[in-house]
């Protein structure tokens, strides 16, 4: 393959993301120092022009997660920094929502930040993301910036001149001070005393928190695990979508007593939580439980989420809260975008958030921020508290999923998004020709509605990058899964370069 290819194959949306380390049988290098010396150098060139000033007049600062990869890769893209004639900021270990604000607060106001991280994906991987003052970069413009790395060549530079910035204790302490704000208790300086909070890093990032916040406002911390930094994720994936991870963590509140058990991914913009009684915080439940501490400071606002969110999650954002649920495509941008587009034309939207734990809120500029989302977790744990009342109420009345699968189905050929795009066509025709409730609008994929034989609903649609449809089912009832799916054969026959075999009974 070509320089030119395997630099524009290092796109994934709106990050780059590749196989940084050897070691992993089928997985060569793809993401080298090189290229990543040579995207950062891109990157510089394209902000320059992007905001009409010098590239020596822009400050960039770089951060990095775990990763066993991130110092040598740091060590490139600081080369390329300081080799197109920009100030750089070390930020060390940090963490994604940590390297946006660097952009805001006063004591740094950079232009830009580059965080090297591949979130949850294995240890051999790695990546980056860049920030500017309007967020993270979009699709559109991280390709334009690929396209003018095929023409840099690599730069270097003594590194010893980009200047240490300690970021995550300055994102740390403004965390605690929007904490002790919303929370407003008497005990200013120790909010959290008496919560007992546990926290697993998965060894990422995110260990920070439990020294530099919940330390900090007097919280019990006992039963806190993988704090350290380790790139080898030696205990369990740093994926709060994991089921090892969520179980590790529900262990730990049990085995503890905590009142609340908070995990982040790797590079803490996401997060999940388990309740005092074992009971998981994530996907639906983490939605509710989020759109329900909002409801009262935004009363009949929009609630933006990806499109494989249940029917019991919009009967309760609906009926209990009173607020109207937009579902949208998947991909944190997306959604992210779409409230953005929402609040412009006066529609208010206070959250953005997927089912994956990426929650975005426009009081906190549209950041997908995990540690942002437990600040607001433990705020609502803090005032429940203190009026006799537990976090748990804020989601009583949301129906439980009784059952529910996902298949991820393989297109066998080239051209995989035209023939999804037929598949996705055909599908639609059929059901309707067939009777079955096809919901609208639905702005991805095929939604239908069963009530009848089989209570539940089904997604079709596809991959936003990969050669794959997944099929997500719901079932009200016992077997309605079972009959949904059964349904879903009976559709998607035929296809002859359509893997459906995991349909089969």
């Amino acid at each position: 393959m070509s320089d030119d290819k395997a630099i524009l194959n290092l796109q994934n949306g709106s990050d780059v993301r590749g196989v940084a380390l050897d070691g992993v049988e089928g997985e060569p290098v793809t993401l080298t120092g090189e290229y990543v010396n040579r995207i950062t150098a891109a990157f510089i060139k394209w902000f320059a022009d992007k905001s009409g000033k010098a590239a020596s007049d822009l400050k960039i600062a770089v951060g990095h997660d775990s990763r066993i990869s991130a110092p040598a890769l740091k060590e490139q893209v600081l080369k390329a920094i300081i080799g197109s004639g920009a100030q750089a900021y070390d930020c060390s270990l940090a963490t994604t929502p940590a390297m946006y604000m660097s952009l805001v607060y006063d004591q740094t106001k950079f232009d830009g930040s580059i965080m090297i991280t591949a979130s949850h994906l294995p240890f051999n991987r790695n990546g980056l993301k860049f920030f500017t003052i309007d967020g993270g970069m979009e699709k559109n413009d991280l390709t334009d910036v690929l396209k003018i790395a095929v023409q840099m060549t690599v730069l270097d530079a003594d590194t010893t001149k980009a200047q240490k910035c300690s970021l995550i204790d300055i994102y740390a302490q403004d965390l605690c001070e929007k904490i002790r704000k919303g929370i407003n208790s008497d005990e200013f300086y120790h909010p959290l005393k008496g919560i007992h909070v546990v926290v697993d890093a998965g060894n990422g990032a995110g260990g920070f928190f439990v020294e530099k916040v919940l330390g900090q406002l007097g919280a019990d911390t006992e039963g806190s695990q993988f704090l350290e930094p380790d790139g080898h994720f030696p205990n369990h994936i740093p994926n709060p979508e994991n089921k090892q991870a969520m179980e590790a963590l529900r262990s730990a509140v049990i085995k503890n007593k905590a009142d609340l058990g908070l995990i982040f991914d790797t590079d803490v913009d996401r997060m999940s939580a388990v309740l005092s009684d074992g009971r998981e915080i994530s996907r639906d439940a983490l939605i509710a439980m989020m759109a329900a501490i909002l409801a009262p400071d935004y009363p009949n606002s929009t609630i933006i989420t990806d499109s494989v969110t249940s029917d019991k999650l919009t009967s309760f954002l609906q009926d209990e809260l009173h607020l109207k649920h937009h579902r949208y495509m998947r991909g944190y941008k997306n959604v992210i975008n779409e409230c953005k587009r929402l609040n412009a034309k006066g529609e208010i939207s206070p959250l953005a958030i997927e089912t994956s734990g990426h929650g975005a809120l426009k009081e906190n500029y549209y950041l997908d921020d995990g540690a942002y989302l437990a600040v607001k977790l433990l705020i609502a744990a803090a005032v429940a508290n203190k009026e006799d009342k537990s976090l748990e109420s804020l989601i009583e009345k949301l129906q439980p999923i009784f059952e529910e699968a996902e298949y991820r189905m393989t297109i066998k050929c080239e051209d995989f998004k035209a023939y999804g795009q037929n598949v996705l066509k055909t599908f639609e025709e059929r059901a309707k020709e067939k009777g079955y409730t096809v919901v609208t609008p639905s702005y991805e994929g095929v939604r239908l509605s069963f009530n009848g034989n089989a209570n539940g609903w089904a997604l079709l649609r596809q991959s936003l990058h990969d050669p794959k449809m997944p099929l997500n089912v719901e079932g009200n009832g016992k077997g309605d899964c079972s009959k949904i799916t059964a349904v879903m054969r009976e559709l998607l026959a035929g296809f002859d370069k359509l893997d459906t075999s995991a349909l089969k009974e």
